[in-house]
Order: C-alpha cells, then structure tokens, then sequence
C-alpha cells in the first residue's frame, strides 16, 4: 500500500514583498562581485537595493 511522500503533501507558498517607499515589488537578485556570489533584494520601481527584504522597512 503505497501513500504519498510527505514531501509532496506540503503546500509550496511564495511570499511577495512589497515596497513601503513605493509600492512596488521586491525581488531578489544574484550579483557575482570579486568573485563571490550575493543575493540583494531590489525594487522594481524605485531601483533601491537592499541586503534583504526585511532591511527595506
């Protein structure tokens, strides 16, 4: 008898973050800089870019 894996019972939810400045949507971005690989949230409206979502508050 053969059920489902529990991985793929769970539910999958992607949060959207929005700008408080300008309302607009937050995204996260992958930069390669001297050698090394970063992650930045960025704006699409304003073009702010932060370290992560949360810094934007």
């Amino acid at each position: 008898m053969a059920g489902a894996s529990k991985n793929s019972r769970t539910t999958v939810a992607t949060q959207k973050f929005i700008c408080p400045d300008c309302g607009g949507e937050i995204v996260m971005k992958t930069f390669f800089e001297n050698g090394k690989l970063k992650n930045l949230a960025e704006c699409q409206k304003c073009k702010r870019i932060e370290r992560r979502p949360k810094d934007f508050k």
